[in-house]
């Protein structure tokens, strides 16, 4: 019975999917060839389901198969159109309202343990005395040695009020200590950092765009203001993946002045026509404002990016963003499943969509391509500067990230200054109140050889291989005595890389040690200190003259 019943169910959702799925590609002939071709696939595909359910040769799982069929439907739209099971529809709830119930913890795999890597103020982790680095190894008696860190939600989320019991292992503790933590409503910020970062020009880091995070931007606003008066505004979008459309309007609209357009929507259905203007009176109409972007910043991010663009309401600094424009709806299905369907595309003030790829078709290979160069359209800023569409948010002023290092991203991928961070509190129990140079350099060479770390630079690697190709081909004893003295040559020459790349070390390493500290605000205080584009934009809200020209019209 229970197998007829998912059959049932199955059965049921996928008629209301295709039905709705259909209307995705319009209506292209006369109502009623539409709907004859929308009612003929329906009996063909749930047909084919039926006979492979009951027929095949193995026992088929009635609901994965057709979530796999499902996902094989969406394959051919866009990537942002997807099926949302009962067990995801949770992280949908997390993303657009941005609360849950836990204790206030991220974790990752470090060493094959599951290991705290950073806490909330606030919460019940950290008012008990949890401490990144700490290796998780048992939750309410359970064992989680081996489990992966994401497997690991389940298990620490939970009812607001209920009992949580955790055993971990900590560095320069013979036993294991044990914790009762209580969980509690997890309120995700959207704000994760807001203060004066020189004299008097305000940074702010927006992180994502969950509901709330127009009244977080307010109040970070209004206690900012409280301090002294606010001369320039750094709003960091970097790394923002996006959220809600309404919820964008409601940030940008701290800045744009009272019924300026600032996005509009359309879509295939006139009900997907919207218009969106600022409906309050702006917080700060004249302060200078840059707003930070880089590749990774996308969908609500570019709303505000070009809004702000568009209107020549301030600056953009960083690198292009990621050109999503497309605008999706969550509809509920049946059994607690939900259909996340792209509906619309968004478009700037100026009349420009920033969708980079077109969805609609492929190249020889099967693969989607960015729109090409030759067919994008050139569009005017308020003030008549040029801007090109379909390629995400193009700076005002580009300021590329620093690129780091191979050595900076392997000391990385091991977790050396993460570990490092915890063997350096251990040893300093009070904050320092400033890092020497040389000091830490050598601290970290010094625990760098006592972990036995060895890192390949491209020159070693390159000589392996060259050795193990000789090998195989059979080269003289002659040939092998010459490797053997390059190797010797190599060993001597070979740079102190930790001295080399310290420019790009210690900024992390000083910023992972504050963490611990003074947790996420005393990292990102350290971070901003030799951020370049932080630097730069304000550099030019400092420079008046320098700040306006870069808004004429070129």
């Amino acid at each position: 019975m229970k197998l007829f019943s998912n059959r049932q169910r199955r059965g049921k959702l996928i008629i209301l999917f295709l039905t709705i799925s259909a209307f995705i590609f319009g209506f292209t002939m006369s109502d009623g060839d539409y709907f004859f071709k929308i009612n003929k696939s329906i009996d063909i595909f749930g047909r084919v389901y039926k006979e492979i359910a009951l027929n095949y040769v193995d026992e088929v799982d009635p609901e994965k198969f057709m979530e796999s069929g499902i996902d094989g439907l969406l394959s051919t739209l866009d990537p942002y159109t997807t099926f949302i099971t009962e067990s995801e529809a949770e992280e949908v709830e997390l993303i657009t309202v941005g609360k849950y119930g836990g204790i206030g913890i991220t974790v990752g795999s470090r060493d094959g343990y599951i290991t705290v890597l950073s806490l909330m103020e606030g919460y019940s982790a950290q008012r008990q005395g949890i401490q990144p680095g700490d290796r998780i190894i048992d939750v309410d008696g359970k064992m989680i040695v081996g489990l992966k860190a994401e497997d690991l939600r389940t298990l620490t989320r939970g009812e607001p009020g209920s009992e949580l019991r955790l055993k971990i292992e900590r560095d320069g503790e013979e036993k294991h200590l044990e914790f009762v933590l209580v969980r509690e409503e997890i309120q995700l910020k959207n704000i994760t950092y807001s203060d004066y970062i020189k004299d008097s020009i305000a940074y702010i880091k927006l992180e994502r765009f969950s509901r709330g995070a127009g009244d977080e931007l307010r109040l970070a606003l209004k206690d900012l203001k409280l301090k002294h008066q606010i001369g320039g505004v750094i709003l960091d979008l970097r790394g923002n993946p996006g959220g809600l459309l309404d919820v964008a309007v409601d940030v940008v609209e701290k800045f744009l002045p009272k019924g300026s357009l600032i996005v509009s929507t359309r879509g295939r259905q006139p009900e997907t026509e919207r218009k969106f203007f600022a409906t309050e009176d702006p917080m700060l109409p004249q302060v200078p404002l840059v707003i930070l972007v880089n590749n990774r910043s996308a969908s609500a991010s570019e709303i505000v990016a070009g809004a702000v663009q568009d209107l020549d309401r301030g600056i953009i600094l960083g690198t292009r963003t990621f050109g999503k424009g497309l605008v999706q709806t969550i509809t509920p299905l049946v059994y607690n499943t939900q259909l996340k369907l792209t509906t619309a595309k968004y478009y700037t003030p100026s009349g420009r969509c920033i969708q980079e790829i077109d969805y609609t078709h492929r190249n020889k290979d099967g693969i989607f391509s960015p729109v090409p160069e030759s067919a994008k359209k050139t569009f005017k800023t308020l003030k008549g500067r040029l801007e090109l569409e379909a390629g995400g948010i193009q700076p005002d002023t580009v300021v590329s990230e620093v690129e780091q290092s191979e050595f900076y991203n392997y000391l990385t991928r091991k977790a050396m200054f993460f570990k490092f961070a915890n063997i350096y509190v251990q040893a300093h129990k009070d904050t320092p109140k400033v890092f020497e140079s040389v000091e830490l350099t050598e601290k970290l060479k010094q625990y760098l050889d006592s972990v036995k770390f060895t890192f390949q630079d491209e020159i070693e690697t390159k000589y392996l291989e060259l050795c193990a190709k000789s090998e195989k081909c059979k080269y003289s004893a002659a040939v092998r005595e010459q490797f053997e003295k390059l190797k010797s040559m190599l060993k001597e020459e070979k740079p102190d890389l930790v001295q080399q790349y310290a420019d790009e070390i210690l900024p992390t390493l000083r910023a992972e040690i504050m963490n611990r500290y003074k947790g996420e605000r005393g990292r990102v205080e350290e971070m901003l200190k030799d951020d370049p584009q932080v630097i730069a934009a304000s550099g030019l809200i400092a420079n008046k003259k320098e700040y306006a020209r870069r808004l004429e019209s070129r």
